[in-house]
């Protein structure tokens, strides 16, 4: 089953998710390596730990621990950003452009459609 994000990503596909759940360390190095180069900054493959945005184990990417999205969302009390009031928001909107993944979006539109 796949766990969908706070902001729409597939946390289930998400290479940081997927390392972790399968606790493999070169998995790690190269998700590490790949986001350094992507986000411009300095991510070490212990960074990589996650158990998906909506876990409760406290095992998170940096990002997401920090995310305006995410806390958003769990003060709310919704599952994501397909339920709420003000989608898509601002916050949202350059979240998405900055990633450039149109299924993220796609994957909002269908939950807001089947609610």
């Amino acid at each position: 089953m796949n766990m969908i994000a706070y902001c729409g990503i597939t946390c289930t596909l998400c290479p940081a998710y997927r390392a972790t759940q399968e606790d493999d360390n070169g998995a790690r190095k190269k998700v590490a390596s790949q986001w350094s180069t992507l986000l411009k900054t300095e991510i070490l493959p212990e960074d990589i730990n996650c158990d998906g945005c909506l876990s409760s184990s406290g095992r998170l990417f940096k990002h997401c621990g920090t995310c305006t999205i995410r806390r958003s969302n769990r003060e709310k009390g919704i599952d994501n950003c397909a339920h709420c009031e003000e989608y898509p928001c601002e916050k949202l909107n350059l979240f998405l452009e900055q990633l450039g993944m149109p299924e993220i979006k796609n994957t909002l539109e269908a939950i807001r459609s089947k609610a």
